[in-house]
């Protein structure tokens, strides 16, 4: 994977990753060019599996400004491009309580395609968060102690 274009961080606060998986996305090239000069934004976006098929919704991808005429919705409905075995994989797991699909970033492959990195996600409870908030500020002063030690 190359350096991501967009992070969707709302996701890791959110949701607990379970499994990640790369996949293509169908998009026009007014569309390309917008997420080559960064301009996409992942937060509450999502992925719903309909007709054997696997779309992305809210992700918002912003007009380009030289495609004048050309240029499509902000946030349509985008479909995502997996292997037939690799969608009825996720759509069994996707049917359990609690599981949803959630992109994490977006990137281009060495070959120059548009990627998104997608997450089957459990939701976190509240106080899963506190903790993961908990766990994090004690890593941060156990680091910040051995810094102190060092000098």
């Amino acid at each position: 994977m190359s350096k991501p274009v967009h992070t969707n961080r709302k996701a890791y606060r959110d949701y607990e990753v379970l499994e990640r998986s790369e996949c293509g996305i169908e998009l026009k090239g007014c569309e390309v060019k917008s997420i080559r000069s960064g301009k996409i934004n992942l937060e509450d976006s999502f992925a719903r599996i309909d007709n054997n098929e696997i779309l992305l919704y809210n992700a918002h991808i912003s007009p380009y400004e030289q495609a004048s005429y050309l240029n499509v919705v902000a946030t349509r409905p985008r479909k995502l491009l997996l292997h037939r075995q690799e969608i009825e994989r996720l759509a069994i797991k996707v049917n359990q309580k609690g599981f949803t699909l959630v992109p994490l970033s977006v990137y281009f492959n060495a070959r120059g395609f548009v990627k998104i990195e997608l997450a089957l996600c459990k939701g976190k409870k509240t106080y899963d968060k506190r903790h993961d908030i908990k766990r994090r500020e004690t890593e941060r002063e156990l680091r910040r102690e051995l810094n102190n030690r060092r000098k």
